[in-house]
């Protein structure tokens, strides 16, 4: 474990770069390491000769170990400037295009190499092998990619495909129902906002036939917001969701400032109203005056008490009289 430290602080500051991105950690046993990233994420596995010497002319060759098939798969081979990038064959498919080595770190012994996009099955333990040099030289390097959860539906046949959402009526917004039929192994459903805050939610309706479950999920939505039901399997890393969006009036303004807007539309109505009261009160009064006013020459014997009442008076209440003969 310690000789592992010692190779790595001989390394140039570049290999020291990559070795802390790549999540390497030593294992048991003499040169052994093990190198643990996400999946998704580049994965760097060291390999590096303790004298440092220059491998551009020499030959390495990294492999994994079998699996299933019993059999070693070709990962990279190198050997003087030939290798699997530049036309060599006989690489694996599962790494062909995702593999590569780092050309300027061949002068300091460094044969390290980067798998790029790691995906769960690239977990394993890999050998980088020396065959040529005296004594040969082989070490062990174990990759552990961690699964993260996301839509696995076109790769396991296990996860659950996206849930079916149905937008119900109620006494307050709106009922939010979200349903997996036919899921295992059992998943977890939970409603979120467009910011992705959990929601509050009903106990969840589950049911069980022969292995396979059935849930539904209701949650009571209030304002207008895109709104997710996520869905989530553990066992198998699978997460995948449906979307709805929803939109509800408010009529009901809370915020201090949309309040005093209001008080301003009310006061500015009834000013309004009071203004348009006086002024039809005005026309009113106008025309009686100018009516009245008007026939003053014909009441003559009328203005001395209508001066002394201020007023002018509709003539009907004072019907003329004839002249004396």
């Amino acid at each position: 474990m310690s000789g592992l430290r010692v190779k790595a602080l001989e390394l140039p500051f570049l290999s020291l770069c990559l070795l802390a991105v790549a999540g390497i950690i030593p294992a048991h046993g003499s040169g052994d390491v093990t190198v643990v990233v996400k999946e998704g994420s580049d994965a760097v596995l060291p390999c590096s000769l303790s004298t440092k010497e220059s491998i551009s002319a020499k030959l390495f060759d990294w492999r994994k170990a079998a699996q299933k098939d019993g059999k070693k798969k070709e990962v990279f081979y190198y050997d003087a400037g030939i290798h699997y990038n530049n036309g060599r064959p006989g690489q694996s498919e599962q790494f062909k295009g995702r593999v590569f080595h780092f050309p300027g770190e061949l002068k300091h012994g460094n044969a390290s190499i980067i798998i790029r996009n790691t995906t769960v099955t690239d977990s394993g333990n890999y050998t980088c092998d020396f065959p040529r040099l005296q004594p040969r030289q082989t070490f062990h390097i174990e990759l552990v990619v961690e699964p993260i959860l996301k839509d696995r539906s076109g790769e396991n046949p296990a996860a659950t495909p996206k849930p079916s959402i149905r937008t119900l009526n109620a006494t307050v917004g709106v009922l939010l129902q979200c349903e997996v039929r036919s899921a295992s192994p059992e998943p977890h459903l939970q409603w979120q906002d467009s910011a992705g805050n959990k929601l509050p939610a009903e106990e969840p309706q589950v049911s069980e036939r022969e292995g396979c479950y059935y849930i539904t999920l209701n949650a009571n939505v209030t304002k207008s917001d895109r709104y997710h039901c996520v869905v989530t399997q553990e066992e198998i890393s699978h997460q995948t969701h449906e979307e709805t969006f929803v939109f509800i009036r408010e009529t009901v303004c809370e915020d201090s400032s949309c309040k005093v807007a209001a008080g301003w539309l009310f006061g500015g109505l009834v000013l309004g109203a009071v203004t348009v009261v006086a002024l039809q009160a005005l026309l009113v009064a106008t025309k009686s005056i100018t009516v009245n006013c008007n026939r003053g020459s014909r009441l003559k014997e009328n203005r001395s008490s209508n001066q002394r009442n201020g007023s002018c008076t509709d003539s009907s209440e004072f019907p003329l009289r004839s002249p004396a003969v």
